[in-house]
């Protein structure tokens, strides 16, 4: 169900023919880079915390960069604390390994960190362990409907980026 809300999701813009199903899983952003063929930081995670009160915020990071707890407080104004797999599925219709932020189950206040900006296009999951879709920064901004750019990670800058030999995608 999770792949078809993130076409159906997809579809106002007429790119649900854009989103990539793979033979191989793509559930980490080690196998998801290997997949694809690019570096690991051009995958795009998506990190689901805990926000006010019960609703769950994502955060969508480069693949290569971990949440920065000091940056992420003086942000959100509380302690990062991530949600369980459980909690994540709940509260947006994905499992792990498949988590985005298109096609949710509820409205969720959507992040996105700078760590993805020094690419062209990065590679977001759809909904299963074993898909995902190119799109530039601008476009994962206005079809994830995203609050804000944010900067709370850490451990990616100055990151030497050595792209990776492209795969052939292999769609079904």
């Amino acid at each position: 169900m999770s792949l078809e809300s993130v076409k159906a999701h997809f579809k106002q813009w007429d790119r649900e023919q854009d989103v990539m199903e793979f033979d191989t899983s793509s559930a980490t952003v080690g196998e998801a880079a290997e997949t694809i063929g690019v570096i690991p930081a051009r995958i795009a995670k998506t990190l689901s915390f805990r926000g006010q009160e019960e609703k769950a915020i994502l955060v969508v990071a480069a693949g290569d960069a971990k949440i920065d707890n000091k940056k992420f407080r003086k942000t959100f104004g509380y302690k990062a604390r991530m949600l369980s797999p459980d909690e994540v599925l709940e509260q947006t219709g994905h499992a792990i390994g498949g988590v985005c932020p298109f096609g949710l189950k509820q409205e969720l206040d959507v992040y996105l960190d700078v760590s993805m900006k020094r690419f062209d296009t990065i590679f977001p999951a759809c909904g299963s362990t074993n898909s995902a879709i190119e799109l530039s920064t601008s476009e994962l901004f206005e079809y994830s409907f995203a609050k804000e750019w944010v900067d709370v990670c850490k451990g990616w800058e100055g990151a030497v980026e050595q792209e990776a030999e492209p795969v052939p995608h292999r769609s079904q």
